[in-house]
């Protein structure tokens, strides 16, 4: 059973999960459906057209539902879809889909965080283990593959993708895709080496950094264009899951993956 304060208003049509919690002040509209043990904390709000999954946590002032910021737009239904685990801060906003875009729903992963005051446009799809740090801008149709971390106040171009265990640094504009098991920042934005900190903590172990290090300096820093410098990785490297992922990402970016920095051997951004 579902516990509701007296003072939050829910839609008698919303479908409520087991030991789900509704605080004072939240509004539940029709055609949600809400998972097992998911909570809303007080002023939090679900328009129509939303499904959380289970063990969620949604903050007061988050608003999750809200029609598309998009002029093409015209009223029809689409929808969000949350998965378990996902935490959503203070005054976070999700907006729903958009038919022009030919998706028409807006995803959110399982066990992803996005921290207080972050924006998820229309039809955006965020993955698992995403993190995505207060202030954040991600603009309509951006994709970001799991594990992938979106340092504080950084806003995102629509239609970027931002690749798995990918890192970016706070108060940086992207309008590059960002490539898998990398971090990036700077302004303008750069590639600044690979992610070891965060695939370390994953458990990559160090044969499989390296191979994905010297993946990248073969990409960057040999004086290939990313055309052959791909040619040769496919020729020159061992098999492995992470050498398919980074070359299926890089022949499959239509914005064109970020530009190389300058501080590649020491793995960060100073």
């Amino acid at each position: 059973m579902a516990i509701i304060h007296p003072l939050a208003i829910v839609s008698p049509n919303a479908k409520l999960g087991e030991n789900v919690e509704i605080g004072p002040y939240c509004y539940v509209d029709d055609n949600v459906e809400i998972g097992d043990g998911t909570r809303l904390l007080p002023h939090a709000t679900v328009f129509s057209y939303v499904k959380i999954g289970r063990d969620c946590t949604i903050f007061p002032g988050a608003v999750v539902g809200a029609i598309p910021q998009d002029l093409k737009f015209d009223g029809e239904i689409t929808y969000v879809e949350i998965g378990d685990r996902v935490t959503i801060r203070e005054c976070a906003t999700i907006n729903r889909g958009t038919k022009a875009s030919g998706k028409g729903v807006t995803r959110i992963g399982n066990d992803t965080l996005l921290m207080s005051y972050v924006h998820v446009a229309h039809d955006c799809r965020i993955g698992n283990h995403c993190i995505l740090v207060s202030y954040v801008g991600i603009a309509g149709e951006t994709d970001m593959d799991d594990w992938a971390i979106v340092g504080g106040g950084t806003k995102v171009h629509q239609f970027t993708k931002i690749g798995t265990h990918a890192m970016v640094g706070g108060g940086t504009a992207i309008n590059k895709d960002i490539p898998p098991y990398s971090i990036c920042g700077r302004v303008p934005i750069v590639f600044a080496g690979v992610n070891l900190v965060g695939l370390r903590r994953r458990g990559f172990d160090s044969d499989v950094i390296r191979n994905i290090k010297d993946i990248y300096d073969m990409l960057y820093y040999q004086g290939y264009n990313f055309s052959d410098a791909c040619a040769r990785v496919q020729e020159g490297f061992p098999d492995s899951v992470e050498k398919q992922v980074i070359l299926d990402f890089i022949r499959n970016s239509k914005r064109g993956i970020v530009r190389a920095g300058e501080s590649h051997e020491k793995g960060g951004i100073e």
